[in-house]
């Protein structure tokens, strides 16, 4: 059942690094079982909004608030915002040469949702289920962690991992980067299969509609300069397809 608390609630947030100014007064809130969508230019802030959400060290908030659940994010260390239930998939994750698939896979369940969660034949069930849904072979297991990976074996790995920590906002930057028409309608599946009818959340920073066709976010915001400067439905996305950012940088009545 839905919680009446958004899973994420942005409010007026500013941040810089080295006192260069990126975000300039972001507000985004997202209830509970709802995928929502950030798109811009390069530049805009996207990116920079994920990894404050996450914790990264390098960026410096100077005003606003970033709420999990009703709580203040902002206070933890970025491994406690893991364990409160925040993912982030990163667009260039790294490979990890000596650490097999399977091992990892078992290693983050139990260090976020608990050692029961990670073991025995619920463990076993959960991962197949999820392997078969994102069309992952039973000997991706044995495998290196990204070592060698495609591209679009890297995203499907992030969305098996996102399906078995079970989140509580799930941060998705770029994850249809080096995907195929397939691999979009898998990643695709996987991400409705973790978010919808759950009381968890999902926001995907992606520039390209093609994605969003298929999961079909409850709004998509449109960020420039900092700002999120309008916000609407999936047709929103096809919309900026056709038109560029023009239209929305040089027209402020147009913003939202």
């Amino acid at each position: 059942m839905a919680s009446s608390t958004p899973v994420l609630d942005i409010n007026d947030l500013h941040a810089g690094i080295d006192d260069t100014p990126i975000l300039r007064g972001i507000n985004l809130t997202i209830p509970s079982g709802e995928i929502h969508a950030i798109m811009g230019r390069n530049g805009s802030g996207k990116t920079t909004t994920a990894n404050i959400i996450m914790g990264h060290p390098d960026f410096e908030i100077s005003k606003g608030t970033v709420e999990l659940d009703g709580n203040d994010v902002l206070e933890m260390e970025p491994w406690e915002r893991a364990r409160a239930g925040v993912f982030l998939s990163f667009q260039y994750p790294q490979a990890v040469p000596g650490l097999q698939v399977g091992n990892f896979l078992r290693k983050s369940v139990a260090a976020i949702r608990g050692e029961d969660a990670a073991k025995g034949p619920e463990f076993r069930s959960k991962l197949k289920q999820a392997m078969n849904e994102l069309d992952i072979d039973r000997s991706f297991l044995a495998r290196y962690v990204n070592d060698g990976f495609s591209g679009g074996e890297k995203k499907r790995f992030e969305i098996l991992q996102l399906m078995l920590l079970e989140p509580k906002l799930s941060i998705l930057d770029e994850t249809d980067s080096g995907l195929d028409i397939d691999g979009i309608r898998t990643v695709a599946k996987g991400i409705n299969a973790a978010v919808r009818n759950s009381d968890s959340g999902a926001l995907i920073i992606t520039h390209y509609s093609r994605i969003l066709e298929h999961i079909q976010p409850d709004k998509v915001h449109v960020l420039i300069k900092g700002r999120i400067v309008k916000s609407g439905g999936p047709e929103l996305a096809l919309e900026l397809e056709d038109r560029g950012y023009d239209w929305l940088e040089n027209d402020p009545e147009q913003s939202a």
